[in-house]
């Protein structure tokens, strides 16, 4: 059984999905804490599926190293065997990534390496693109340019909003997300 940390900033459906996902006494994936960098509703989920939560403010501590190390404790506690950010809107520390090395996974929505960082829907609609997708990549120390697990591309409709694009994005991501996350609990990634 592979134990997880998810690491969420907003409303949490990928964590959600990985939740309803992990009843299933036949998904290898247990989830056994869930943390933010702020009060996200998103918590709520975990709360409801009775798993502990946490949260660490950047805003509390002095410096970004002094947070990341208390965000990394309290992982730590928790012992998890993988780490998913899943909508986690905070760049980690270089000391909190190499603490879990290929133990780190993020999703991203575009292809990467086309549209990095916090605003990639956008991105790839000012930019004209004609498809864009969803990622799932180990973190590296830099943003969004760790290796590619997994990609799965979508076309871009004409006329679509942000809005709307994002939402179907959102769709993909979670179910790649679970499939990612059963893939690497079975030893196949």
């Amino acid at each position: 059984m592979l134990s997880v940390v998810v690491l969420i900033s907003g409303g949490g459906s990928n964590l959600l999905a990985l939740l309803k996902a992990a009843e299933n006494p036949l998904y290898p994936v247990k989830i056994v804490a869930v943390g933010s960098d702020k009060d996200a509703t998103g918590l709520e989920h975990a709360e409801l599926f009775e798993v502990d939560t946490f949260v660490v403010e950047p805003e509390r501590f002095t410096d970004r190293d002094q947070w990341g190390q208390t965000l990394l404790s309290n992982v730590l506690h928790h012992q998890p065997d993988l780490v998913v950010l899943a909508g986690f809107m905070k760049i980690l520390p270089e000391s909190f990534v190499s603490a879990f090395p290929g133990k780190l996974i993020n999703t991203h929505p575009s292809l990467l390496p086309e549209f990095k960082g916090a605003h990639a829907v956008r991105d790839a609609l000012q930019a004209g693109a004609t498809r864009t997708g969803v990622t799932i990549h180990y973190v590296d120390a830099g943003v969004d340019t760790g290796e590619v697990i997994v990609q799965q591309e979508i076309a871009i409709v004409a006329g679509e909003s942000e809005e709307q694009l994002h939402e179907r994005i959102k769709g993909i991501e979670r179910a790649l997300l679970v499939k990612t996350v059963e893939q690497i609990a079975l030893g196949k990634i």
